[in-house]
């Protein structure tokens, strides 16, 4: 029995929806970085990274390989930096469109008194 297509996107997004997971994929946007490097600059305990880095390569969205005894993950592929690039964009619009709002009810406000 197959998955609608709705389905699985609602499952995709489902696990994209954790704050580390997000941070993980902006930060890997900038090329492949160790362990140690996303660590730092997460601020997670190790055991957290380790689980939601250990998701996102169950997913297929990221890919990991050793170099010695360090390892390093990188995107799987563009169309994710892609997504994450638009979701900024579409964030960046309805936060633009919530200010501009906020400008229009404080303006009418004023005007009411």
């Amino acid at each position: 029995m197959s998955v609608p297509l709705y389905q699985a996107k609602a499952e995709f997004f489902r696990m994209l929806g954790h704050p580390v997971r997000i941070r993980v994929l902006e930060l890997l946007q900038e090329g492949p970085m160790p362990v140690r490097d996303l660590l730092a600059r997460v601020e997670v305990e190790p055991s957290s990274l380790s689980q939601q880095l250990a998701v996102l390569r169950r997913s297929g969205i990221v890919t990991s390989r050793r170099d010695g005894s360090t390892v390093v993950y990188e995107i799987a592929g563009g169309d994710v930096a892609d997504l994450m690039r638009a979701a900024r964009r579409i964030l960046t619009e309805m936060l633009t469109g919530r200010n501009e709002l906020l400008v229009e009810l404080r303006e009418t406000e004023v005007t009411a008194r």
